[in-house]
């Protein structure tokens, strides 16, 4: 015992490293070798220093033991980088008789992952003694029996092997037999007892003899069984079978009773010594509850269901024994063909329930392991993913896949997926196995919002007040819970000179605009303005819309007379010829109005006139004209009254007076005033005035009477020159100036005809009537005073000169080859 323990010793220092290479698939390969029946604890290795791993990268990859099997015999720490012995290694009960005797398991390191396959290899040790398995062993020998015959006795068993194995037979000194050991192919050794010397019945008929086993362990162990000799009477001839070694074969999984093959063995013997009968001599341990043999007929059958992964050969020794108790011994092999009947293990390494939607394609998502105990094509394993989904599944290292992401992930068109793993094995029928998988994607900050429309456009109503609600501004993100958050921020701009956070502001949580002050439209009209959506994420994501928010106008101006202008204590005044026809243009009310639309439509009426019957206003223009025919009854003072008003609900309106002088001359309208009663100092004042007057306009008179005659002659030298020049004689026309005051809202504008013929050096010149009637200034009051302006002549004639009036003149040349001058004087 004591060099045992010393051989253990020995064994657990002599630790070392076997084998490492390197494959496609696994990036180291250990080996170690420990003796059985070490303590739980024991240290069987530093993996660390073996692999080249420090402490760091094992606990960083997470490093760990995946061995498939329910009992994990060694133990990873992890802190140390050494591994230990987890559990009781009994070499016998892991592999029995076969050699070597070794255990595999691997180890699994994460980010990046590695996979390195580790052999223990289990040597064994003398701990138990050579068995047999009955308790004693009886021979029923005839005394006739020949000198040389050989008798099988049981073989003992030792779990142990190689030197620790069963070695030797002994028996016990006797006179009439010896033994002899035999080895068969396999190394297993057992022993016959041989007659040296034949048995008479009638000196000994019984026989007891002892068998002794013995091992090559050190130290030595040994068993033994009682073997007892019954001295029968004359048999000559034992059982002969007809082959030494019988092969067969048989699918595992076959029925109960399914016949495996038969052995046969002939008696030369007649009667009941030939009569032979057939057992199993040496079963192992199991073999009796899964074969079952005929003892008449030699049948070999399936007593219950074999497994190929258990067992893949099986060698029974058969004994054919006569009445006399001869025998012969046989041996049968029976070979077990696999069948597809396990199907695929798929056992998960890691899996992550969730992964975020910006993970790149490669992502590792989980990593699983799968196994088929078949082997061959049996155990040839696929996997693949069986919905249509951005994963795919690789294996780069022998029976483990890596469940990676295969395309671009998008939390906002699927947040989760449910994958199922399917693998499948190459029998036929093919087996198959699923595993499904729950992986939910996280949110990232990668959609900006968006708003609902792409203008947003509001109404309101000017004179609006302060704070009122316009419109909701709408946007949508994708994103979820903080990454959707948005808030509503107004871009700050000018409008005019004013920030527009002066006239607006935008809620930043509901986005509702509402109006800071309240808005005249005449002054805008419009507010144009940014509004931005910015969500929560981080970094935050934002987007802009323009926001119109339209001012709408109210009747809130009246309109407003521009013409005539009625100012200070004058008004101004309309002068009508008694000759004026029916439809005479006697002067216009032109208004407008602030307010658009239909608030500044203007509609003028009538609303105080001395006779209906002889004016009329336009509805639309404003334009006073006459309805009929003016005559001498009508009073020369005409005052008319004209309100003005716009289509607004309600409407407003303004009013303005018109004063018509109803006369062919000023003198009759001033005849008309001079009636008029005024005090003394008044008409002092007022004379004063006419005459300053009369003076400042007969000045401008004679200053434009010399401007024209000094035009007239540079230009009638300038012809002359070109006259005796001999060129054609090209008129000069100058621009038309329009008379657009012919609705009498502007200065007033006397204008005068010029005629003369363009193929004459003579110029007839003609003087007209005003184109249109004369305005006069009346202050009411006055006293007989009445300002008048009349031109009675404004060009001289001067023969043999081309006539051409440029300074505010119209000219338009006649059917008859006439040009016609329009003189315009302003006043």
């Amino acid at each position: 015992m004591a060099f045992g323990n010393f051989w253990v010793g020995c064994v657990q220092l002599q630790l070392f490293f076997i084998l490492f290479y390197f494959t496609r698939d696994i990036r180291g390969h250990i080996r170690y070798s420990i003796p059985e029946e070490m303590k739980k604890g024991s240290p069987i290795g530093n993996i660390g220093q073996d692999l080249g791993l420090d402490l760091k990268r094992l606990r960083s990859g997470r490093a760990r033991i995946v061995t498939g099997e329910s009992i994990q015999y060694a133990e990873l720490r992890t802190d140390k980088g050494t591994l230990v012995v987890n559990e009781r290694i009994d070499r016998e009960q892991l592999c029995g008789d076969v050699t070597p005797c070794s255990f595999s398991f691997e180890m699994i390191l994460e980010n990046p992952m590695e996979l390195h396959q580790i052999t223990v290899e289990v040597t064994d040790i003398n701990d138990h003694s050579p068995t047999f398995k009955r308790n004693s062993i009886e021979f029923e020998i005839s005394e006739s029996a020949n000198v040389g015959s050989r008798f099988s006795v049981a073989a003992a068993e030792d779990p142990d092997v190689g030197v620790n194995g069963l070695r030797d037979y002994f028996l016990t000194e006797n006179d009439n037999f010896i033994l002899k050991q035999i080895s068969n192919a396999d190394g297993k050794k057992y022993a016959e007892m041989v007659l040296q010397k034949p048995l008479d019945r009638e000196t000994r008929p019984l026989l007891s003899l002892k068998l002794i086993a013995v091992d090559g362990g050190t130290p030595q162990r040994s068993g033994s069984v009682n073997i007892e000799v019954s001295v029968l009477d004359v048999n000559d001839n034992a059982p002969v079978f007809n082959q030494p070694v019988y092969k067969a074969s048989v699918i595992e999984n076959s029925p109960k009773g399914k016949y495996v093959t038969a052995v046969n063995a002939s008696d030369a013997d007649s009667g009941t010594n030939g009569v032979v009968t057939y057992y199993f001599s040496d079963v192992n341990s199991g073999l009796s509850d899964l074969f079952e043999i005929d003892k008449k007929t030699g049948v070999i059958s399936i007593k219950s269901l074999i497994d190929y992964e258990k067992d893949r050969k099986f060698e029974l020794r058969i004994d054919a024994k006569d009445q006399g108790g001869l025998t012969d011994t046989s041996k049968v092999i029976i070979d077990i063909s696999d069948v597809n009947d396990n199907t695929p293990t798929i056992s998960v390494m890691s899996f992550s329930n969730t992964v975020s939607e910006d993970s790149p394609p490669g992502t590792t998502v989980g990593i699983i392991n799968v196994k088929d105990a078949d082997t061959g094509e049996n155990g040839l394993v696929t996997c693949k993913i069986e919905q249509k989904a951005p994963f795919k599944i690789i294996s780069n290292v022998r029976n483990y896949y890596a469940i990676i992401t295969d395309s671009v992930l998008d939390r906002e068109q699927v947040s989760e997926y449910n994958i199922t793993i399917e693998a499948t094995d190459a029998g036929v029928p093919p087996l198959s196995s699923k595993r499904s998988f729950s992986l939910k994607l996280s949110d990232v900050n990668d959609n900006a919002p968006v708003f609902l429309q792409t203008l947003f456009s509001a109404f309101i109503p000017e004179n609006n007040s302060p704070g009122v609600s316009v419109l909701r501004l709408v946007a949508k993100d994708p994103d979820e819970n903080q990454n959707a958050k948005i808030s509503y921020i107004l871009e700050d701009i000018e409008i005019g000179a004013s920030l527009v956070s002066h006239y607006v502001s935008v809620n930043a949580e509901s986005g509702v605009v509402h109006a800071v002050r309240s808005f005249d439209y005449e002054q805008i009209k419009e507010v144009v303005f940014a509004v931005k959506a910015q969500d929560g994420g981080s970094p935050p994501l934002s987007s802009n819309v323009t926001v119109k928010i339209l001012i709408q106008d109210q009747n809130d101006n009246p309109p407003q007379v521009l013409y005539p202008v009625q100012t200070g204590g004058s008004v101004v005044g309309e002068m009508v010829p008694r000759s004026a026809d029916v439809g005479y243009l006697v002067s216009k009310v032109v208004a407008v109005d602030v307010d658009s639309g239909q608030n500044a439509w203007l509609s003028y009426k009538l609303q105080k006139v001395p006779d209906r019957a002889l004016f009329e206003v336009g509805l639309q223009n404003g334009e006073i004209r006459t309805i009929r025919q003016v005559t001498d009854k009508d009073p020369v003072n005409q005052k008319l009254t004209v309100i003005v008003e716009d289509n607004g609900q309600p409407s407003r309106s303004a009013t303005v007076i018109v004063n018509v002088a109803v006369a062919d001359s000023f003198s009759e309208v001033l005849s008309e005033f001079t009636d008029f009663k005024h005090d003394k100092e008044y008409n002092d004042n007022l004379t004063f005035y006419l005459v300053l007057a009369l003076a400042v306009v007969s000045f401008l008179f004679i200053t434009c009477l010399v401007v024209i005659i000094s035009v007239k002659i540079y230009r009638w030298r300038q012809s002359r020159i070109l006259y005796h020049s001999g060129l054609p004689v090209i008129p000069y026309y100058p621009p038309r100036y329009s008379d657009t005051l012919g609705t009498a809202t502007l200065p007033h504008v006397y204008n005068y005809e010029v005629c003369r013929t363009t193929d004459s050096r003579k110029n007839d010149y003609k003087f007209g009537t005003a184109s249109r009637q004369n305005v006069m200034m009346v202050d009411p009051t006055a006293t007989g005073t009445l300002q008048r302006l009349q031109t009675e002549k404004c060009i001289l004639d001067e023969p043999d000169s081309p006539l051409e009036v440029r300074s505010n003149s119209t000219l338009q040349p006649s059917h008859h080859q006439q040009h016609i001058h329009s003189v315009q004087f302003y006043s």
